[in-house]
């Protein structure tokens, strides 16, 4: 079983590489690296880095030098962080001293989730059913938003011999969490957020109505939808168990559960396109937070049309973690790679118990591979607590 750390290239260049590996490989008992390639904005407490004890980021862009011949003709191009030509290509130190650190590497990168490029091209961005668009999210349906996302994959791996890369947000976004200082007075529940993220670009549209589908009824529903939940003076849900529930509770609105099953078609798809584009010595894992249907993922079919999936079991109880991993292992099939995720963050980890009881909780699951998150922004004294967790899995 793989057991891995999510990281980022100023980690690397901060903490420098042969410290954090043995960080790593020594007090954490782990043998691989997950290092960003391409990451949206944030603000990060860094506990560390003997440099800084914060960090921000910049928006929507790539940690690797790119083949600008790849990307000859493109609309939509990716933009080189300013730390890639001022500090170092992290993610080069990473991959050539493989060998010496004995960590296996893999390449976390963001797809479709690129304010930067949202605000450059709001024709590809995803846009609700009163047409307003999301800057942060791209949309899948988009032609030239899919070559981007390919030629990116396609770029870092045939540049960068990684053993894996994993795909995050390769599908719709949810309405929340994705922009900053986002203000909601309305008091906005699942089923909102859920309606509010509801794509009916044009380039959705067409993409549907080739399949049959008709988006501009589902558009119309929705759109109704929304407007009453803005008229209540307080927040209201239509469906209880929202989530659980899942695409049955559309069932009395054909018109939207037929649109909200066909958006499963452009994420695979595009999964399909990613795992076509990169290097055959790499494997393409998609990162699924649990938000499956609501961002228009089959684990199944993206399962199949890539190499497997890491399922991160983030808020969740030892007993929710196994439940979770096993429902994911029986939709993945038994012959599908499937990993998972835990982060290191306090109060979701309050010591090395919980991590021994997720580790056993993971391989009663199946599970083949173990990421923790995050290397830089937990206290040193916590990679004692992956050890635990490490440990229980050998014993």
């Amino acid at each position: 079983m793989r057991r891995a750390m999510w990281a980022y290239p100023w980690d690397v260049l901060d903490v420098g590489l042969d410290a954090l590996a043995a960080d790593l490989r020594d007090r954490a008992g782990l043998d691989g690296i997950n290092l960003a390639t391409s990451y949206h904005a944030g603000r990060f407490v860094q506990p560390r880095s003997p440099l800084r004890k914060s960090y921000f980021p910049e928006d929507g862009t790539i940690y690797f030098r790119p083949d600008p011949g790849r990307w000859e003709g493109a609309a939509i191009r990716p933009e080189v962080a300013s730390i890639v030509a001022g500090r170092g290509d992290a993610l080069r130190q990473v991959i050539e001293g493989r060998e010496r650190t004995g960590l296996s590497v893999a390449g976390w990168t963001v797809c479709l989730h690129n304010t930067r490029l949202g605000m450059r091209h709001p024709e590809a961005c995803t846009r609700n059913a009163f047409g307003d668009p999301a800057y942060f999210s791209l949309c899948p349906s988009h032609p030239e938003v899919r070559r981007y996302a390919v030629t990116l994959v396609a770029d870092l791996t045939h540049a960068y011999p990684l053993d894996s890369v994993q795909i995050e947000t390769p599908g719709f976004m949810g309405f929340a969490h994705g922009y900053h200082h986002e203000k909601d007075g309305l008091g906005l529940n699942e089923e909102d957020d859920f309606l509010l993220a509801l794509c009916f670009c044009d380039a959705c549209l067409a993409r549907a109505a080739r399949a049959g589908v008709d988006g501009e009824a589902a558009r119309r529903t929705v759109r109704r939808w929304i407007a009453e939940a803005c008229e209540r003076a307080m927040p209201a849900p239509q469906w209880p168990d929202f989530r659980e529930q899942g695409l049955d509770v559309f069932a009395p609105h054909p018109e939207v559960l037929d649109y909200v099953r066909w958006r499963f078609e452009p994420v695979t798809s595009l999964a399909a396109d990613l795992r076509a584009a990169v290097h055959p010595r790499t494997r393409v894992h998609v990162l699924d937070i649990g938000d499956g249907w609501l961002c228009g993922s089959d684990l199944a079919a993206l399962a199949r049309a890539t190499d497997g999936i890491v399922f991160c079991a983030y808020d969740r109880h030892p007993a929710g973690v196994e439940d979770d991993l096993v429902a994911a292992r029986a939709l993945v099939g038994p012959d599908r790679f499937l990993g998972t995720g835990f982060r290191v963050f306090w109060p979701e980890m309050r010591g090395p118990h919980d991590f021994v009881a997720r580790a056993e909780a993971a391989r009663a699951a199946g599970v083949q591979e173990i990421n923790f998150y995050n290397y830089g922004l937990i206290p040193a004294a916590r990679l004692d607590w992956v050890r635990a967790g490490c440990d229980a899995l050998a014993g």
